[in-house]
């Protein structure tokens, strides 16, 4: 049975990275975060100052890409892949909210943008991959065989994110979390390159009133139909 690639899109805090591991991991497939690079990136740009200062430097970001080095590495005893930027593990500090009030922001660069596009393409050039984003179904595979745009209420999508955060251990309130989620999504929807939409081909999945493991039946049951028909 041949492989294809399956493209997860939507809107922030939809459950996008935890659907799309587990349907990995279920079909045998490899499993793209693509959400981590630009927090990543995001990371690397609070850390170097180019962001989260007085002044912003967008553009001396965009010519420091060249000397970043980003690469998913298998945590066996976790069973899924880090996040290394320049050989550091950073999947837990790209994780929390300073870096998600900066990550859309910085998802508006081009540079940015054509930067991990690219690498993203590279790495399902052989299919057999499960990648989420916000424009994998219309930029980086606008061929994927499958695709799915998810979404939730800004609400259910902030209590989520707000009980992960929780659940961290960090101090946040919902509140704050509720408008960063409505920032987010309206700078995603709203920028000028690759913007977040739904593709024509993609199946819309709301998952505001459903559990994970119902989510994972229907889109696995979904996934093998289109393998099948492949």
């Amino acid at each position: 049975m041949g492989k294809i690639t399956i493209a997860i899109d939507g809107f922030s805090s939809t459950g996008k990275s935890t659907i799309a591991k587990q349907l990995a991991k279920a079909l045998d497939y490899v499993y793209v975060d693509t959400g981590a690079m630009y927090r990543a990136v995001t990371l690397f740009a609070m850390r170097q100052g180019f962001i989260g200062g007085e002044t912003e430097d967008l553009e001396g970001l965009g010519n420091a890409l060249s000397g970043l080095d980003l690469k998913f590495v298998y945590n066996k005893s976790l069973g899924f892949s880090e996040m290394y930027l320049n050989g550091e593990n950073v999947e837990k500090e790209i994780r929390t909210l300073p870096v998600s009030q900066q990550v859309s922001k910085i998802a508006t660069i081009e540079k940015v943008r054509v930067k991990l596009v690219a690498m993203q393409q590279d790495m399902g050039k052989k299919k057999g991959v499960v990648m989420d984003g916000r424009d994998i179904g219309t930029v980086v595979f606008p061929d994927a065989e499958f695709k799915i745009f998810m979404t939730a209420s800004p609400e259910t999508r902030a209590s989520r994110r707000y009980k992960e955060l929780l659940d961290r251990g960090e101090k946040v309130a919902y509140e704050d979390v509720l408008k960063n989620v409505q920032t987010r999504d309206y700078i995603d929807s709203h920028r000028e390159f690759s913007p977040l939409r739904k593709a024509e081909d993609a199946i819309e999945f709301d998952n505001s009133d459903m559990g994970l493991k119902e989510q994972l039946e229907r889109i696995y049951n979904f996934a093998l139909r289109k393998i099948e028909g492949h």
